[in-house]
């Protein structure tokens, strides 16, 4: 009999207990953009004071002939140093943006009823920054450089 079949006596039951679950312990739908942010992050505060940024991001599809822009309208509770982070992105940054999804149904101004998708983020990454031109120097940094090419 090989070493591989033969039976181990005297081992620990292992238990018959899945480590994962296909189910999540809250009723929430995952969710993972690719896309642009539309504006600048703005912070604002809630009801009850608690600081939180929202963004949108908007995701192109489809031929360039006939491309469909779909926009996610994004809500962030990070605080410190990622908050800074965030904040600091300006439009057109293209990110990677995973979070909680969650439908909204709500009535406009003339009675319809309008269904939103809001997603509360989970993580960012940064894919690409936006071309911004040439780096404008501060009077600062311009004198920095004045008194280098002195000192040569």
């Amino acid at each position: 009999m090989s070493a591989f079949l033969r039976p181990v006596f005297g081992a620990a039951a292992r238990p018959a207990v899945r480590s994962f679950s296909s189910t999540s312990a809250r009723g929430v739908a995952r969710v993972q953009i690719i896309g642009n942010l539309a504006d600048t992050p703005e912070l604002r505060a809630t009801s009850t004071g608690r600081e939180m940024i929202k963004y949108a991001v908007a995701s192109n599809s489809g031929p360039r002939t006939d491309r469909v822009t779909s926009w996610f309208n994004i809500t962030s509770f990070v605080e410190g140093k990622a908050r800074d982070f965030l904040l600091t992105l300006p439009k057109g940054t293209t990110v990677f943006v995973e979070g909680d999804l969650s439908l909204r149904n709500w009535s406009d101004d003339e009675g319809r009823s309008r269904q939103s998708v809001n997603i509360i983020h989970r993580s960012i990454e940064v894919l690409r920054r936006p071309y911004t031109g040439p780096r404008e120097t501060t009077e600062a940094e311009a004198e920095t450089e004045g008194e280098a090419q002195e000192q040569q």
